[in-house]
């Protein structure tokens, strides 16, 4: 197959993924996160929205509050952690909120993930390698 040809192939195929419905664009949002957000249309043009798929879903995301405190963690300990935790260590705000959190739940200790993408091997591999326990 020629380089031409695999560039109408690919065109083709998201063609009729376009036609069928399952085509999916970016959506670009143009304000902070919250119910409702603001998404920049193709036309250049914007629209408000009901945000039904974040994980923003207690609003805390622009919360007063929260925006003071990441303004003070910024001030204090810079932008990122340059690494993972595992990597370059864990910062000390990170060990006080697990606490915080571990207190208030009643557990052991808790650790944070920045994502389920990253918790759910973790979890995986703790879980489903005990024994007797069948996934």
């Amino acid at each position: 197959m020629t380089q031409s040809a695999f560039y109408d192939h690919l065109r083709d195929e998201v063609q009729q993924l376009r036609h069928a419905g399952l085509y999916k664009s970016e959506r670009v949002i143009a304000s902070s996160q919250g119910a409702v957000v603001r998404v920049n249309q193709t036309d250049g043009s914007s629209r408000d929205v009901i945000n039904l798929c974040a994980n923003n879903y207690l609003g805390l995301s622009a919360h007063p509050q929260v925006i003071d405190a990441a303004h003070e963690a910024l001030r204090t300990h810079g932008y990122g952690l340059s690494s993972v935790r595992f990597i370059c260590g864990t910062q000390d705000l990170h060990k006080q909120l697990e606490a915080r959190l571990s207190a208030f739940l009643g557990t052991e200790d808790t650790i944070l993930y920045a994502a389920a993408f990253d918790a759910s091997p973790t979890m995986i591999g703790t879980i489903g390698c005990s024994p007797g326990l069948i996934w």
